[in-house]
């Protein structure tokens, strides 16, 4: 089969998603480095801190787009040290809900004081109509893979 432009052009915005990924996980683990997280424990914190109900590590993990397991060992690291703890779910007797403890709650509200200014900065000088764009692309494309 030939690629056509589409997919030529889909390719090529895969290939940067990738590109940008890497360099935020380097990035994240630069600005959480103070507060002893990594990239990965902030997302798990974030998904939670931003989630309007309790959720389980699979829900946590289909927010994210990553693996049930993966979450599942980064929220035990995470209860661990006292950021999270798991209470049980009345709805499902094995799949506890992942719960952010006050100690939680202030590593998040730190994080964001760090990433607040991050984004300005990095944000300084792409035009605003740009990014909206590129928002709604990327949503799009996240739905094809969502369904």
């Amino acid at each position: 089969m030939e690629s056509t432009q589409n997919g030529e052009v889909f390719t090529s915005i895969v290939l940067e998603v990738f590109k940008l990924s890497g360099l935020l996980v380097v990035e994240g683990d630069r600005l959480t480095k103070e507060t002893g997280l990594t990239s990965a424990r902030w997302k798990v914190l974030g998904a939670l801190f931003l989630a309007d109900q309790p959720m389980t590590v699979a829900k946590i993990a289909k927010t994210m787009g990553q693996t049930r397991q993966g979450v599942q060992r980064i929220a035990d690291d995470m209860a661990n040290v006292g950021i999270v703890e798991y209470r049980d779910n009345p709805h499902h007797k094995r799949a506890k809900y992942v719960m952010l403890t006050e100690k939680g709650e202030k590593t998040y509200k730190k994080l964001v004081d760090i990433q607040v200014p991050w984004a300005e900065e990095k944000s300084s000088g792409i035009d605003l109509e740009k990014m909206r764009t590129t928002l709604q692309t990327l949503q799009l494309m996240v739905k094809k893979f969502d369904t």
